[in-house]
Order: C-alpha cells, then sequence, then structure tokens
C-alpha cells in the first residue's frame, strides 16, 4: 500500500508531465474488485471527464489530487498498486481500474491492490469526504513540530500502543504499517511500548525517526516495493521487513523477530525495541 512517501513521488512527477493534458476518454475498470470504491458511474465518469484539462496535483496524507478542469477533482486514496503514465505507443495494462486517454495519445493507468478509493468530485466537494475533511498535520507539513507531537500524545487513551499512535484512525497522516517498522527501529522502541509510558527522551526519538524516515524515504523516491509513475522501484530500502526475520540486527546483531499485532505482522529487535 503506497505512504506518504510513494503519493508525494507521484504527485511530483505526474506535475511534470500531466498538466495542459486533454482528455480524450475518462473509462473506470475492466477489472471488477470488490474494494475499489468509485462515486461515478462509468458512463458518468467518461461524459464529466471527456475534453477536460489536467491541472496541478497535490497530496495529503494517503490521497492524491487531480484537477479535472473546468469544475472536478480526481481523488485517488488510501490504495495501492500501479499507477502509470504511458508514453505513446506503450503497450497499456490489460487490466485496470482507472485509465484517462489523452488526446496526445499518453495515457494514465491505475490499478489497485487490496482496497482504493478512485472518486470524481465537484471541486472543492473532495474536502467533505470521510478521512479528507479535518485531516491531521502530516509529519512533512510546517505544523508537525515537537509541540504538536507532544499535544497529540497527551490527549490519547492511555492504553494506545506505540504502533497504535502510527497506524491507526490516522492519527500520524499518510503513515502506515510498512515505515512504522523502521520508525520504531530508529526511536528503540517496541511496537507494544504504550504512549504514555513514554518519557521525554523517547518522545523526542520517536518524534525524530518519524520525521527523518518519512524525509528520507521521500528523498529516495518511496519504498523499493513501490513503484512510481514510470514502473521503476523506489529507492528506500526498508530495515524491518521480512527479509529481517531471523537475520542480525544492524546494530547490535541480535536476530530480528516477527509478532503479529494490530492488524499485520511487526519486526523488531528484542534487544534495541523494549
Amino acid at each position: 500500500m503506497f505512504e506518504l512517501p510513494e503519493f508525494v513521488t507521484l504527485t511530483k512527477q505526474m506535475n511534470e508531465v500531466l498538466p495542459g493534458k486533454v482528455i480524450q476518454a475518462g473509462c473506470l475498470g475492466n477489472a471488477p474488485h470488490k474494494f475499489v470504491w468509485y462515486n461515478r458511474s462509468a458512463e458518468e465518469f467518461a461524459r464529466l471527464t471527456k475534453g477536460k484539462t489536467i491541472g496541478g496535483a497535490w497530496t495529503k496524507g494517503k490521497w492524491l489530487f487531480v484537477p479535472v478542469e473546468p469544475g472536478y477533482v480526481l481523488t485517488l486514496g488510501e490504495c495501492g498498486g500501479k499507477m502509470l503514465y504511458l508514453a505513446l505507443g506503450a503497450q497499456p495494462p490489460a487490466k485496470y481500474h482507472l485509465r484517462l486517454t489523452f488526446t496526445d495519445g499518453t495515457l494514465l493507468s491505475a490499478t489497485t491492490q487490496m482496497w482504493g478509493t478512485l472518486e470524481l468530485y465537484a471541486q472543492g466537494e473532495e474536502q467533505e469526504r470521510q478521512y479528507i475533511k479535518a485531516m491531521r498535520p502530516t509529519p512533512v507539513d510546517p505544523e508537525f513540530t515537537p509541540a504538536y507531537f507532544d499535544e497529540l500524545i497527551a490527549s490519547l487513551a492511555e492504553k494506545r500502543s506505540v504502533k497504535s499512535l502510527l497506524t491507526q484512525d490516522q492519527l500520524l497522516t499518510g503513515l502506515g504499517h510498512a515505515l512504522a517498522q523502521d520508525i520504531l527501529f530508529h526511536a528503540h522502541l517496541h511496537p507494544r511500548h504504550l504512549i504514555q509510558a513514554l518519557d521525554a527522551r523517547q518522545r523526542r526519538a520517536l518524534y525524530n525517526a518519524i520525521v527523518t524516515t518519512v524525509c528520507a524515504a521521500i528523498e529516495q523516491g518511496g519504498r523499493y516495493d513501490e513503484v512510481d509513475l514510470y514502473n521503476r522501484p523506489g529507492g528506500y530500502i526498508r530495515l524491518m521487513d521480512s527479509k529481517a526475520v531471523g537475520q542480525p540486527c544492524p546494530v547490535c546483531g541480535s536476530s530480528i523477530e516477527k509478532i503479529q499485532y494490530l492488524g499485520g505482522a511487526c519486526y523488531f529487535c528484542p534487544h534495541c525495541q523494549t
């Protein structure tokens, strides 16, 4: 699933090639998927997008917004899979969940894995959608300061763990299970560590780990197991993932372990992360 670094990468690349392109045909998926959500019928989507022009995209958390001008915004959110830009003459994927064909023969294709939202809103209405309205600051926003982070932790329930803070209820917008593993490793915290048990030093270590890990992943074009707009893998290699299990910790040499916790696997060093 895409997290903030992948959406930042895709947005940057889209803004290098898509603005000004005119939509010849907008098509919703030819591969039915019960966990891909649309808010338009295929006929309505085709009618509303035909002849429209792509504007400058932006991203917030796990959502990417593409203006379809005049009057509409394409929202792509909470998803994984592939968003691909294909040059004139390139062979498009046989299966897709959304496709925009432009008048110059290029196209944008989106194919979703697991789940995702592909919706078209009248401009401004996307801000009223659940999960978008009242979205909290992301780790790359100016508002995401140490003081804000301390206030967030102080406002939360006593029994919430640090993994829950990173991955649940959009408390830290743009993060998910993948980056959470490395963040907790760099902060030297076990996934089950209670946030209200964090002392001042640990809170600051966790804050720093969040910001530095997210920024490193963005600088390297996203994670190695996700692809960009040109189907190229990102350059960020996670330290803590399934390949690390049983391998020596890069800091202390202890064997990396795996547990199931809060809806997914956790990979951690039993010596460094207490």
